[in-house]
């Protein structure tokens, strides 16, 4: 395992390192002898890098989790929105989904018959292309990885991907032979087939609700996530890529790159922290710590950290803000898709679709107190009755959910920040506060506690918040088929609202 695993880790580093034509097999060595067994670790690796690592940072800065530590200077573009494709942003994440996973999953398919080895790999398809859509609304899945037989796929729009995923791995599971079990090295679920046909489920529940948001076929797909809230074959636990350790060298990505640049970018954002306060929240100090100057947790107005010189006549420094703990990130698996995730799932259907408010407050909680759970930290009964965040204190049934939305955000911090974005995109919550960040600074008392906040220096100017990654810049240069340049503000096919 641990050689396939470098095996793995060795693709990754040639992916990130040159500008590689998605078209090209990047297999390392490059061989006809690779292996199903070899090749399928480096396709869960792959695909985990991109929730695990990129866009653990972008999602972070996107859902307003992290803010650009005062004193240091690495992500500022990200803060204030300052990028579109010539910054590149997303063209690592392009290359490790097309010439790392993908392309592995097509050599897969044509090295084997056994069905069940066919399933999973749509699957994790399913799970590449949502990432893709979700980052830039199209992605080439028709003509995806034909080599030099076509240079130039053409790029789906998001929806059809999303349809043709999810009929695809309908399909997969359909035709499992009865005598077909797993034969590949399988670092998620150690080739438990039962335990795939409940990640499956739980990421078309995923994907279903942005269909129905979007209002695509939604009473269809309204009728299919019922049904698999009712039947529920779910996840049991967090589905992790969970292969890393302590060790220099084995560490977490987002760690590792922490690591090797020796600096720490990352505090804490004025609506996580204030959220936090305001709901007495003691996972606050899982990967917070307080402020040095105060002794309390502190966030940083988004895209402010330049401007506080200007509102207070004193210039922002580290001490004054809440840093974020890197270290619980060091051995911290990637979380593709967390137990509490599925259980608010879960609540939003009950609520929304069978106005059942016990079973969605079984969820709730379910949500909540497996968050607790997860982190290993105590205090979740004493928290759950507080006012703001017990579901019967919910006046409405709009103001359950909003709930069951604003809980699943703080469950998504520290692991999955590219779902977090998501969610706020497809369901507005945490909502985009109407103060301005330098009112919210001046006049507390005119924002509530967790709304999002337009970035104080916002280059985007278009008094909002990042919609989409801009297309790979690389895509562009090497496929003539990239669609039109986009901005910031245009959204992906699902975000609606």
């Amino acid at each position: 395992m641990k050689k396939i695993l470098l095996y793995s880790a060795a693709c990754l580093l040639a992916l990130s390192s040159c500008d590689m034509d998605i078209n090209e097999n990047p297999n390392y060595p490059a061989s006809g002898d690779i292996t199903p067994s070899l090749e399928f670790p480096a396709v869960q690796n792959a695909i985990a890098a991109v929730p695990g690592d990129a866009m653990f940072t972008y999602g972070g800065y996107f859902a307003q989790y992290f803010e650009q530590r005062p004193e240091y200077n690495q992500y500022n573009d990200i803060a204030e929105l300052h990028f579109d494709e010539a910054s590149q942003l997303f063209d690592r994440c392009y290359r490790t989904i097309y010439a790392g996973a993908m392309t592995d999953i097509k050599d897969i398919e044509s090295k084997t018959t056994n069905t069940a080895n066919l399933y999973v790999c749509k699957v994790m398809t399913a799970l590449a292309m949502q990432y893709m859509v979700d980052a830039c609304s199209d992605a080439p899945y028709t003509e995806a990885c034909q080599g030099s037989s076509n240079p130039n796929p053409v790029w789906d729009d998001g929806q059809s991907v999303y349809e043709n995923v999810l009929k695809a791995m309908d399909e997969a599971e359909a035709a499992i032979a009865a005598s077909d079990n797993i034969d590949m090295t399988d670092p998620m679920f150690s080739k438990n087939l039962d335990s795939w046909k409940r990640f499956a489920n739980a990421l078309r529940l995923r994907m279903y609700m942005r269909l129905i948001d979007a209002n695509v076929d939604a009473a269809n797909y309204t009728a299919k996530a019922k049904a698999i809230v009712a039947n529920g074959i779910l996840p049991v636990s967090d589905v992790v890529f969970n292969v890393y350790s302590n060790a220099e060298g084995q560490y977490n990505p987002w760690y590792s790159n922490i690591f090797s640049l020796n600096a720490n970018n990352f505090c804490a954002a004025y609506p996580l922290v204030t959220y936090f306060n305001s709901t007495n929240d003691p996972r606050e100090a899982y990967a917070l710590n307080k402020a040095a100057a105060s002794g309390k947790y502190v966030g940083e107005i988004p895209g402010a950290k330049t401007k506080y010189l200007e509102w207070d006549g004193t210039k922002l420094m580290d001490k004054d803000v809440s840093l974020v703990n890197t270290e619980v990130a060091k051995a911290m698996p990637v979380y593709l898709f967390t137990l509490s995730e599925v259980e608010f799932l879960k609540a939003e259907v009950e609520l929304r679709f069978n106005n059942d408010e016990a079973a969605a407050k079984a969820d709730y909680e379910a949500a909540v107190e497996n968050d607790f759970l997860s982190r290993q930290v105590a205090g979740y009964s004493d928290f759950i009755a507080g006012d703001k965040v017990n579901f019967d204190k919910q006046a409405t049934k709009e103001d359950k959910l909003k709930l069951i939305y604003m809980q699943k955000w703080v469950a998504l911090f520290y692991r999955n920040h590219f779902e977090a974005w998501s969610e706020q995109r497809r369901t507005d919550v945490p909502a985009v506060s109407s103060a301005s960040a330098e009112k919210v600074h001046k006049d507390p008392t005119s924002y509530t506690a967790g709304n999002l906040i337009v970035p104080a220096v916002n280059y985007y100017g278009n008094n909002g918040l990042c919609k989409r990654m801009p297309y790979p810049s690389s895509a562009r240069q090497l496929n003539k088929n990239t669609p039109a340049v986009k901005t910031l503000a245009d959204p992906v096919f699902w975000d609606v609202k």
